[in-house]
């Protein structure tokens, strides 16, 4: 694994910003108990590997007393306790920090979303359906929202007559890059490569985690021809941006598929499925390519 790029000290407030105090808890958005809320009405609550943790995360890459998070009654605050992969607060490592309500936590692989205020319980269940819809790693959408809605423009646009495409992608190599550079590594990839796509797409596309290092976007009004411009576009943004993960360049390239509605299409997973041999075809034919 690459050597950890230096840790960012940042105790220090911002102006306008206050320290959120008690009630404080943390949501799990991303890990194995997906949505269980942790309460942090303790004055110290450890999160670590170890079964004697306040709170457990039992993968490989969480040390075994990884991060101590202090609750004052004024600021709540998270300590690195020397953890071999680090602590990050908002994908930023850091060794202290004070939190602010939605703040996002990294320890390993897992995120916890950071709630306090008053309002706590209704932020808490504000989150539960969140998650219903969005993947808790990317933060675009999940499968199962993805899903519904490829349904429900899929009969928009026999409704009213309209063009519809829909493109999946995914990443070359994938498993090569988590065996050489780590899963932490994989995961710092499969996020930043959604926000490179993300900024980039039409407010009225959709753009989803299909599974794995597999994504969709779903191009409404969007005709074959422009839908495979868009494609290559995806596949030229991809290979062209710089993942950097501590210090490390890694190169990552994606394969595409492009579908068009048509008579053969009866429902999304016939749609599905004729963009996933297309994106086939893509990695037969030497990946980092689109093909429609």
């Amino acid at each position: 694994m690459p050597p950890k790029s230096k840790t960012v000290i940042t105790v220090i407030s911002k102006i306008g910003q206050r320290p959120a105090g008690t009630p404080a808890c943390l949501v799990m958005i991303y890990g194995l108990d997906l949505g269980k809320k942790y309460s942090l009405d303790k004055a110290t609550v450890i999160i670590g590997r170890s079964a004697k943790s306040d709170i457990q995360v039992d993968q490989e890459s969480v040390s075994r007393s990884h991060a101590k998070i202090t609750n004052d009654g004024q600021k709540v605050l998270i300590r690195d306790l020397g953890s071999t992969n680090g602590t990050y607060v908002n994908d930023e490592p850091v060794e202290e920090k004070i939190l602010r309500d939605g703040d996002f936590i990294k320890i390993g692989r897992t995120i916890f979303k950071f709630l306090s205020g008053g309002n706590i319980e209704n932020a808490y269940h504000e989150e539960i359906y969140r998650l219903t819809t969005v993947d808790g790693l990317t933060q675009v959408y999940n499968k199962r929202y993805f899903m519904e809605t490829l349904e429900r423009e899929i009969s928009r646009s026999r409704r009213y007559g309209r063009d519809l495409s829909l493109m999946i992608y995914d990443i070359d190599h994938f498993k090569n890059i988590n065996d050489s550079f780590g899963h932490l590594a994989g995961d710092y990839i499969l996020k930043g490569m959604s926000e490179v796509v993300k900024v980039h797409i039409r407010r009225e596309d959709f753009l989803a985690r299909y599974g794995g290092e597999e994504f969709a976007i779903i191009l409404p009004e969007i005709d074959h021809a422009r839908a495979m411009m868009m494609g290559e576009k995806v596949r030229k943004m991809v290979q062209e941006h710089v993942f950097n993960f501590e210090g490390t360049a890694i190169p990552v390239t994606v394969s595409v598929g492009v579908a068009t509605l048509d008579d053969s299409v009866s429902e999304g997973l016939d749609f599905i499925k004729l963009a996933d041999r297309h994106l086939y075809a893509a990695k037969e034919a030497g990946r980092n390519r689109v093909d429609g």
